[in-house]
C-alpha cells in the first residue's frame, strides 16, 4: 500500500505551474515566444522530455501555442492564472486525502489498541485474582424490546450501569462492540458489574429501557 506522503507532484507539472506563475505575474508576456524546449531543459535541469509534457499541458489548458517554426508562443495571462487556481485547488484536495488516510491509520491503530486493551481486561477478570468482578454472560432473549436497537441509543450503561466488554455471537467473540452496535437474537451480552447491575441488566434486556 503506498502510503500518501509518498505521493508526490510529478516534475513536469510543477514546471508547467512555475511557468503559469511567471506568465500571470507578467514577468513573462502575453506574444512572448519561449526558450525552446533544449533551453528550458537545462534551465530547469530536467530531460527535454519533461520539458515537452509541462509545455503540452500548458497548450492543453490554452496557455501556450506551440507551432512548427514559430516554436512556443505565450497566448493567455487568463488562462496561466486559471490554471495556477486549479492546481492550487486539486492540491487542497490531495492535502484532505493525505490527512484522511493518516487519519484512517490513526483509527485502525486505536482499534486495534482497544481491542488489545479489552482483551487483557478479559484476561484479567477471567484468569487472575479470583477475588475481581468476573464478566457474566446474559443471554438476549428473543423477544426482548433491545433486539434492534444499539448501545447507545438504549443508553445501557445510563440505565443499567453495566459496562459491555464483548457480544458473543454463536462461536463469534466481538470485542468492545461500541455505542453503534445493534443487538440481535441469540447474541450473548458479556458484562462486568456487581451482583446489583447485572439483575438491573437481565429486567433491561426483557422489558427495555423503561423499566
Amino acid at each position: 500500500m503506498v502510503s500518501p506522503e509518498m505521493i508526490t507532484v510529478p516534475r513536469y507539472l510543477k514546471i508547467a505551474v512555475d511557468l503559469s506563475a511567471r506568465i500571470a505575474s507578467g514577468s513573462i508576456s502575453e506574444g512572448t515566444r519561449l526558450k525552446g524546449r533544449s533551453v528550458l531543459s537545462t534551465e530547469y535541469q530536467v530531460s527535454p522530455e519533461t520539458i515537452r509534457r509541462a509545455v503540452a499541458i500548458l497548450s492543453d489548458k490554452k496557455v501556450v501555442e506551440t507551432n512548427i517554426g514559430s516554436g512556443i508562443v505565450v497566448t493567455s495571462r487568463k488562462k496561466a492564472i486559471e490554471f495556477i487556481h486549479s492546481f492550487q485547488d486539486d492540491e487542497s484536495v490531495n492535502d484532505l486525502r493525505r490527512k484522511l488516510g493518516r487519519l484512517f491509520e490513526q483509527r485502525r491503530s486505536l482499534e486495534e489498541e482497544i481491542t488489545a486493551t479489552t482483551r487483557r481486561i478479559i484476561d484479567l477478570y477471567t484468569y487472575r485474582r479470583t477475588d475481581l468482578i468476573k464478566p457474566v454472560e446474559i443471554a438476549v432473549p428473543d423477544d426482548s424490546p433491545v433486539i434492534g436497537k444499539s448501545i447507545g441509543q438504549l443508553e445501557v450503561w445510563h440505565n443499567t450501569g453495566a459496562t459491555i466488554i464483548g457480544i458473543m455471537q454463536q462461536a463469534d467473540l466481538i470485542l468492545s462492540p461500541g455505542p453503534y452496535y445493534e443487538f440481535g437474537r441469540g447474541d450473548r451480552v458479556l458484562i462486568v458489574g456487581n451482583e446489583n447491575v447485572i439483575k438491573r441488566f437481565n429486567v433491561f434486556l426483557r422489558c427495555g429501557a423503561e423499566n
